[in-house]
């Protein structure tokens, strides 16, 4: 997943006047950075410059690339510059993913392009009633999508927080009794938005929990006699162990502020 034939990525492109190019790359750094902090993510800035051979006049890369490091020292930035490996049509901004084993991968990106609007016969009306070339500002923030949810997955090591997991809750019916109602609770907790799996199988309860947990599930359900008459759960999370018998609307509560404060 790291290095593919093919990947996905989440290309878009931004049309803009030449004095909104440093508001609008402003915008693009503040918005990548709270993406990669939300995910724990340490990563590094390269500033790439006008390569050896390249599109358009020496002053319009000047230009461009003075634009793009003006929004990273306003921004306080740590950058370094990485003298031609700009694309061939303009200057770029490239953000590199630390590991968890402390690689460097290049995901997100900020380029500037003055030459495909061109190319594409691209204009708009400007104030003054005229038609004018806009430039083209392409933005990538996951980079390659593959890539990206393989270094997730090494960062977490597969232990991916409450809000991340994709099973959040194991619900665990001691003896085929309480199959009728775990199937309720399950259906309660997917309405609520919470991702759950039942475990149906004819084993012991201990069983049962050791493989959610070594599966990495973050918090399991245990449903016994008790809990069935009383209409509740026993709500157990893994690391932490037993955290005590919560009623349905307890659990969803709980489950929905920790996934919102995770966010």
């Amino acid at each position: 997943m790291l290095r593919v034939r093919s990947f996905t990525q989440d290309d878009a492109h931004l049309f803009v006047r030449s004095d909104q190019i440093e508001a609008e790359i402003d915008k693009i750094l503040v918005l990548i950075d709270e993406f990669y902090s939300h995910f724990g993510f340490d990563y590094k800035v390269e500033l790439s410059t006008r390569p050896e051979e390249y599109m358009g006049s020496q002053e319009m890369w000047e230009r461009a690339e003075g634009a793009l490091e003006s929004v990273l020292k306003n921004q306080g930035v740590n950058y370094q510059i990485n003298p031609g490996d700009g694309a061939f049509y303009g200057p770029k901004i490239d953000f590199h993913i630390l590991d968890s084993l402390g690689r460097s991968w290049q995901c997100g990106t900020v380029q500037l392009d003055f030459q495909m609007p061109q190319k594409f016969n691209c204009a708009y009306v400007g104030e003054d009633n005229k038609l004018h070339l806009p430039i083209m500002i392409h933005r990538a923030i996951f980079g390659s999508v593959e890539r990206f949810m393989a270094i997730l997955i090494e960062h977490f090591a597969g232990d991916f927080p409450l809000w991340l997991s994709p099973v959040q809750a194991k619900i665990i019916p001691i003896s085929d009794a309480h199959a009728e109602y775990a199937e309720y609770v399950k259906s309660q907790l997917e309405e609520a938005g919470i991702r759950a799996e039942a475990n149906f199988r004819t084993e012991k309860m201990g069983l049962k929990i050791r493989e959610a947990e070594k599966q990495r599930v973050p918090c399991m359900l245990v449903i016994g006699d008790k809990e069935m008459e009383q209409q509740s759960l026993s709500l157990r999370k893994r690391k932490v162990g037993n955290i005590g018998v919560m009623s349905i609307e307890e659990v969803i509560e709980h489950f929905i502020n920790e996934i919102n404060g995770g966010r």
